[in-house]
């Protein structure tokens, strides 16, 4: 299993140590993943996923999965989040359909 960000897309960084006498060797930058349940409000159903603290902390000030889904691009999620999106998306537009008709 890669160390991939699952909203994010975040994924490790190569770089180097620097001693005080300017010695260089390799090291690795990983995201700081976090293994969480995040809660859908219009499905009602929570999802674990491995998701970096930066996007948690972005999901929150979002207002919560549902919303930090609709408004992130594709490209960045995986394959599990974007089937999540989809079935968000067409809920929400069952949701809206339903308030227009009555």
């Amino acid at each position: 299993m890669t160390r991939r960000c699952e909203l994010t897309g975040k994924l490790p960084l190569s770089g180097q140590n620097r001693s005080h006498a300017e010695n260089k060797s390799k090291r690795k930058f990983r995201p700081n993943l976090c293994k969480v349940s995040l809660m859908s409000e219009i499905l009602g159903r929570t999802f674990r996923m491995r998701v970096s603290a930066h996007a948690l902390r972005t999901v929150e000030h979002r207002g919560g999965l549902d919303a930090f889904l609709l408004k992130q691009s594709d490209h960045t999620l995986s394959d599990n989040c974007l089937k999540i999106k989809r079935d968000v998306q067409a809920a929400r537009s069952e949701q809206e359909s339903t308030k227009d008709a009555a």
